[in-house]
């Protein structure tokens, strides 16, 4: 894969208050990168800065050859035009000729799913469907970076659901970075994690190489009593709660056959047993605690 996106030293001070502090990370092509932190890690200042809107005050932008897409957080629409003249005057700014924008911008919204509402006005599209309509605008010039600032922080269940499906699918055809504090959607969908907290990049890598450094793995023995979890929990040391034991693995210990040893040797009516892995929420909070 080649490198679409090279960050060296990025910094913003805006008077005596530095913003985003020196920043460096590197995008592959057809990756999908979340740019994770709370509200003001410095998220949108460091979206700002890579698409030109802001100038950055130290640090050097590298951008392979080709487009950048961009989607605003809020981004603004003009409520009379339809779904099709507003994506095909995207598709003109960004150079299109104007039969080829016309074309491209009927080929974009039928990939967003908007190929059913060519023709509706803007003001009467759902929250959802401007979002939709917003990330076709974005794209429809082909970009081979695309960056969306909190795609779907204001969006109910069913939109956002919608959004991270047209997501998914741009990953076979472009590079993307977007912000999120939404950390399901993080989760779902991600080539790799860049953490942000007080505008300092605070850990980055792959989901599987950040939860190796963070994650302390649990089982979970689910009983048909209370009693039994407590007799149960004298074996391991584990945390009681209810009819359950979580037992923490540290080590590698305890490890499944010695579970299912000492439950098989005391006959202990058994519900379930659960291994699991901490939430990216749970990583997270994790990283900050330690940053």
């Amino acid at each position: 894969m080649t490198i679409v996106l090279e960050v060296k030293g990025l910094t913003k001070q805006f008077a005596d208050k530095v913003v985003v502090h020196p920043l460096e990370f590197t995008l592959k092509s057809n990756t999908s990168t979340a740019l994770i932190g709370p509200n003001g890690a410095g998220k949108t200042t460091t979206l700002s800065m890579l698409t030109g809107l802001l100038k950055p005050t130290a640090g050097a932008i590298q951008i392979a050859k080709g487009d950048i897409g961009f989607l605003p957080q809020y981004p603004q629409f003009y409520p009379w035009l339809s779904a099709l003249e507003f994506t095909e005057m995207a598709a003109k700014l960004s150079g299109l000729p104007t039969k080829t924008a016309k074309l491209e911008a009927q080929k974009t919204l039928e990939f967003v799913g908007l190929g059913d509402v060519l023709h509706k006005k803007i003001a009467t599209f759902s929250g959802g469907m401007k979002q939709r309509l917003g990330i076709s605008q974005a794209i429809v010039h082909k970009p081979k970076l695309l960056l969306l600032d909190e795609p779907v922080s204001a969006l109910d269940p069913i939109g956002r659901r919608e959004v991270m499906n047209v997501l998914k699918d741009l990953q076979q055809e472009t590079t993307i970075l977007y912000s999120t504090h939404i950390l399901n959607d993080a989760e779902e969908m991600t080539d790799q994690l860049l953490f942000l907290r007080d505008g300092q990049l605070v850990e980055q890598g792959t989901l599987s190489e950040v939860r190796q450094r963070f994650d302390e793995p649990n089982y979970i023995v689910e009983f048909y009593s209370a009693k039994e979890a407590q007799l149960f929990a004298s074996h391991f040391i584990g945390e009681v709660r209810g009819c359950s034991v979580y037992i923490t693995i540290q080590d590698e210990r305890p490890n499944m056959n010695e579970l299912f040893e000492c439950l098989n040797n005391n006959s202990f009516q058994v519900r379930k047993v659960e291994r699991q892995t901490a939430s990216l929420e749970e990583i997270f909070m994790k990283v900050v605690d330690r940053a």
